[in-house]
C-alpha cells in the first residue's frame, strides 16, 4: 500500500508538470508532457525555455523547492514523460527543417545553444546536490536519449527502446552525445553506436553499461522508488562519489558549444534527400505518422 505524501506544484510550471514529495528522500518528479493531440514528447523551444528555468531556478536557490511558503532540499530529481510510448524524440526537427530550408543558420545555432544549456544544467550543475535518474518508459531517441544519459542513473522498462537516428538523414548528436556515451562505454565504442542508426533495446544498453537498471513493464516507478531508498541509506557518501565523477568526467560546455557550431555547419548544407528523410521523422515527432 503506496503512503500518500504531501506535493507541491510550482505554479510557474506550465508543460513539465512537478511533483515534490518531501517525505520520501525529498524527491522531486519532473514529467515531460505528451502534445495535447497525443503526439510524442519532443524538445520543442517553449518547453526548452521552461524546463531550463525549472532547473536554473533549482539550482540558484541551493537546489531546492517550495513547499508550504518555504523551500525544502532537493535530494532526487527524476525526469520521465506523460506519454506511454516515448521518453522523448529529442530536438524539433520540424523546426531544424524550417530553419535550414529558410536558410536561417542563426535561429538554428540558437535552439541547438538552448538544446546544450539545458542538458549541461541538468548533466553538470543540478547533479552535485542531488542525484538525477531518468524514467524511461518507452523510446529515448536522439536528444531524448543525450537527455537520459545526462542524469546519473538510467532506469528503464523493459519494452524501452534507445538510439541516435541523426545519422539517417546526415547530422549527428549535438548536444553531448559523444561525451555522454564516451564516460559510460568509452570514445570508439561511442563513436560506433552514434554512426550506426541502430535502435537499441533496454537489456541490450544494460548489458553495454548504458543503461543502469531495467524493470519490468509498468514497474518504472516502482523502481525508481527502490533505487532512491537503497541510494539514501548512504547518499552521503554516494553524493562524494558522484561529484568525483564529475571532477573527472564532467561535460564541457566549451564542447558542447564547439559540436554545436560544427553541427550547424552540416546542417546548413543537407541534401534534399536528407531533409525528406529528415521531414519524415518530423511528422512521427508530430503524431501524423505510424511510428
Amino acid at each position: 500500500m503506496r503512503i500518500a505524501h504531501a506535493v507541491q506544484q510550482a505554479p510557474e510550471s506550465q508543460l513539465v508538470r512537478t511533483r515534490f514529495d518531501p517525505d520520501s528522500n525529498h524527491t522531486l518528479w519532473l514529467t515531460l508532457p505528451a502534445g495535447i493531440d497525443g503526439s510524442a514528447p519532443h524538445f520543442s523551444p517553449e518547453l526548452l525555455d521552461e524546463l531550463h528555468g525549472l532547473l536554473k531556478d533549482m539550482q540558484d536557490r541551493g537546489v531546492s523547492w517550495p513547499v508550504a511558503g518555504g523551500r525544502q532540499s532537493v535530494h532526487y530529481t527524476v525526469m520521465r514523460s506523460a506519454h506511454p510510448d516515448y521518453f522523448s524524440l529529442g530536438g524539433d526537427l520540424a523546426l531544424f527543417r524550417d530553419c535550414i530550408l529558410r536558410k536561417d543558420a542563426i535561429a538554428l545555432r540558437n535552439y541547438s545553444m538552448q538544446c546544450a544549456s539545458m542538458l549541461h544544467e541538468w548533466s553538470s550543475l543540478l547533479g552535485n546536490d542531488a542525484t538525477t535518474i531518468a524514467l524511461v518508459q518507452g523510446r529515448a531517441l536522439g536528444g531524448g536519449f543525450e537527455t537520459a544519459l545526462a542524469a546519473d542513473y538510467i532506469v528503464a522498462e523493459e519494452h524501452s527502446e534507445f538510439g541516435f537516428p541523426e545519422i539517417l538523414f546526415g547530422l549527428f548528436p549535438c548536444t553531448g552525445g559523444m561525451s555522454l556515451l564516451a564516460q559510460r562505454i568509452g570514445i570508439r565504442a561511442a563513436e560506433r553506436m552514434l554512426s550506426d542508426g541502430r535502435i537499441y533495446s533496454a537489456s541490450a544498453l544494460k548489458d553495454m553499461g548504458v543503461v543502469d537498471e531495467v524493470c519490468a513493464h509498468g514497474e518504472g516507478e516502482a523502481a525508481v522508488e527502490k533505487l532512491i531508498a537503497n541510494h539514501a541509506r548512504q547518499r552521503e557518501a554516494r553524493l562524494m562519489l558522484q561529484r568525483s565523477r564529475r571532477r573527472l568526467q564532467s561535460l564541457d560546455l566549451k564542447e558542447l558549444h564547439t559540436v554545436v557550431e560544427e553541427w550547424t555547419q552540416v546542417a546548413m548544407q543537407l541534401s534534399s534527400q536528407n531533409l525528406r528523410v529528415m521531414e519524415a521523422l518530423a511528422k512521427m515527432q508530430r503524431g501524423r505518422a505510424a511510428a
